[in-house]
């Protein structure tokens, strides 16, 4: 999309240069628009990858939806997105690419992976405030962007199948693993069991509540919860598992020495503290006595899903070396026995 079609297509104001590549961003292409007017904002361009959110027009509504009713409560905690002249919440070009549009936050950014506690209690802080400031909507009126994604059955029924074709020969090598996920299958499946059982209640979630999902201001402070693409109806389980999941630990997710994996109680103290600050008063006694759970639960999902995609030839994930999806399942297991293990700890600091 050229600069003069996106003038034409968005109600922006004042004036935009070209479109500069921002981030790094595996899903969508973003591009930044500077404005040359000073006392106007300069915005986010995206691309949006419709191979990977195949209805467009559906997601795209449901970040609508949320973003209205979040900034309605607080404004500048989340995202704006910006419409097109026609009132449409995207535009699709003559290539048949989507686009959208959001106001760029020069006031905020965003750090990879949180390096301090401190770090840590401000983006769990953060993603509790988002929850909180959603539960008032009704989520079963949200399209499921990805259907069954934190669905834990769901892919243990089709690891299983996978497991039996071992259609690329690759069962044995990853033996061991396959028991693992085997052994604790039931117990990792409770969350989702409770949920269906309706002893959970359907809450309208991020999804994908990683670090960099936070926009920080220059103080430190989590401000803005972005990547929305994933919020659809789910348990507060797969925003507090993913977020202790991807904070408790400094090792990368596909770690090599699984030495390097360990579990840092005053991380997950601070994750703990600052979501449950935001969250305490809107949970349930049920919702809160299976957060400890929760980590483990979201990394025993991962590890499930890179093993299934390492089994059928890694067709999903990219991979950067031969057994990369098998090196990151191992990792990711790993981590959930490590939970599993201080699983009483984690209960008491939640019930702290």
């Amino acid at each position: 999309m050229d600069s003069k079609e996106f003038i034409d297509t968005f109600s922006i104001k004042g004036q935009v240069g070209a479109a500069q590549p921002f981030g790094n961003g595996h899903i969508n292409d973003t591009f930044r628009l500077k404005n040359e007017k000073a006392d106007q904002p300069d915005y986010l361009l995206q691309r949006i990858n419709h191979q990977v959110f195949t209805e467009v027009g559906c997601m795209m509504r449901n970040i609508r939806r949320v973003t209205e009713h979040v900034n309605a409560k607080l404004k500048g905690s989340t995202l704006q997105l910006i419409p097109t002249r026609s009132g449409a919440d995207f535009h699709q070009d003559k290539q048949g690419f989507y686009w959208r549009v959001y106001v760029f936050r020069k006031d905020l950014h965003s750090i990879d992976v949180a390096e301090t506690p401190a770090q840590i209690y401000e983006g769990a802080k953060a993603f509790g405030r988002f929850l909180c400031q959603l539960s008032d909507f009704p989520a079963n009126e949200l399209f499921q962007t990805l259907p069954d994604f934190h669905n834990i059955i769901t892919r243990l029924n089709t690891f299983q199948q996978v497991v039996k074709a071992d259609s690329m020969k690759r069962g044995k090598e990853a033996a061991p693993a396959i028991r693992y996920v085997l052994e604790i299958a039931q117990q990792m499946s409770a969350i989702q069991e409770a949920g269906e059982a309706g002893k959970i209640p359907l809450r309208v979630t991020h999804n994908d509540t990683k670090f960099n999902n936070v926009l920080l201001d220059d103080s430190g402070k989590g401000r803005c919860v972005i990547d929305l693409e994933t919020v659809m109806p789910g348990y507060v389980h797969f925003d507090f598992g993913d977020g202790v999941r991807t904070t408790v630990s400094t090792a990368a997710e596909d770690e090599a020495e699984l030495k390097n994996i360990q579990v840092d109680l005053e991380r997950f103290k601070a994750y703990s503290q600052g979501y449950l600050e935001e969250t305490r008063a809107i949970l349930s006694p049920i919702e809160i006595n299976y957060l400890p759970l929760s980590g483990a639960l979201l990394a025993y999902l991962m590890g499930v899903r890179f093993l299934t995609d390492f089994l059928q030839g890694d067709s999903y994930y990219k991979t950067h070396f031969e057994g990369q999806n098998l090196q990151r399942a191992r990792a990711q297991l790993d981590l959930t026995r490590k939970l599993l293990e201080r699983l009483p700890d984690l209960k008491k600091i939640v019930q702290t």
